[in-house]
């Protein structure tokens, strides 16, 4: 098969979905970051109700969203970058970020929420992408 006639077979998807997922990745991050920020910065702007069950400290969870919000926009900026290891490790941080958001959720429900149909979302899109259809797109 000659190279044109590979690239007309290549969907756009391929290089999309990945674009996608990055920038979700980095956006996603800033939020972790702004959370994680708010939370160490001003105990008093997350109220948890009581008798829940994982009652962390709320500077914890800012240093949590923080460390985990920085590692997701790295992620991300790699995955944008084609870096191999960045798929792995997004598609898993991504899932450990949808998780803490869900413990988080008695402290901020609309913000856990939207996080982690973020977190779906990215999971997703780097789990469908090709690289070989990306490679053969001129995307590496």
């Amino acid at each position: 098969m000659s190279e044109i006639s590979a690239r007309r077979t290549v969907s756009g998807w391929a290089v999309g979905l990945v674009v996608f997922a990055a920038s979700i990745m980095i956006m996603a991050g800033a939020f972790q970051i702004i959370a994680g920020l708010a939370a160490i910065f001003d105990d008093q702007f997350f109220v948890v109700s009581r008798n829940y069950v994982f009652d962390l400290d709320v500077t914890a969870w800012g240093w949590i969203h923080l460390l985990l919000g920085i590692l997701l926009a790295v992620a991300g900026w790699g995955v944008l970058s084609g870096a191999t290891w960045a798929r792995a490790t997004g598609m898993v941080l991504a899932v450990i970020s949808a998780i803490d958001n869900f413990f988080f959720i008695p402290y901020y429900p609309v913000w856990s929420i939207v996080v982690i149909a973020l977190d779906v979302a990215v999971i997703w899109a780097l789990s469908i992408w090709d690289r070989g259809q990306a490679r053969g797109s001129g995307y590496t």
